[in-house]
């Protein structure tokens, strides 16, 4: 497949841009600084974009069988950017008519995993009040999802370790795996490839934890 991968110098994107390349498919890499980017590859192309203009990522974009999304705040100053720079993804897709995106968001976004004991119910009020303002920006981002015109995926996972792939994970599509509270960068990565094709999951979030 032909991908492009937006926050590509992230923890999670960076980990995207290397499994999809060792898959055998050809990556559109949309960076900032290219420097930043420490993946190489006959297959991977590096588009360098600041992310203000949609018209200027059409070219990123266009005739790609996907495009997945790493964009997001790094820490509580940056909220707002993940619906800001999602808008701009979307409307150059739009432009060029690529339908397939998936994004990364968090799992307090979604709804509370049925039958949770009351420490993860307590640690999850704890954290959505420290992060408020960037849950409130990844609802923010889910919604303008909603409202176009993209089959779509929002990927939810808890806590981010950096740790090596495992590939066993848990997903629940619209909602969230019980007891959930951590998982790899490169797992998180992992899942989201492997949602590409899978049409149960578009236009729904979707919970990923061990």
């Amino acid at each position: 497949m032909k991908l492009t991968v937006f926050g590509a110098t992230g923890g999670i994107g960076r980990e995207i841009v290397r499994q999809a390349l060792d898959a055998g498919h050809r990556v559109t890499a949309v960076v900032r600084d290219p420097a930043r980017l420490d993946v190489t590859g006959s297959a991977l192309e590096v588009f360098r974009a600041d992310l203000t203009d949609p018209q200027e990522l059409r070219a990123a974009v266009a005739g790609r069988d996907a495009v997945l999304s790493g964009l997001g705040a790094r820490s509580r100053k940056d909220a707002g950017v993940a619906a800001r720079l999602t808008r701009t993804v979307l409307g150059a897709m739009e432009a060029e008519d690529v339908r397939r995106l998936l994004v990364v968001s968090a799992g307090p976004v979604g709804p509370e995993p049925e039958n949770d004991g009351l420490l993860d119910r307590s640690m999850r009020g704890l954290v959505s009040a420290i992060l408020k303002d960037v849950y409130a920006d990844l609802r923010e981002m889910e919604a303008g999802l909603a409202r176009s015109g993209t089959d779509w995926t929002s990927v939810r996972p808890p806590r981010l370790q950096d740790k090596p792939l495992t590939g066993r994970y848990r997903t629940v599509v619209g909602g969230f795996p019980p007891k959930g509270r951590f998982i790899a960068r490169a797992d998180v990565a992992h899942a989201r490839l492997s949602m590409i094709d899978d049409m149960g999951t578009v236009k729904q979030g979707v919970g990923v934890a061990y």
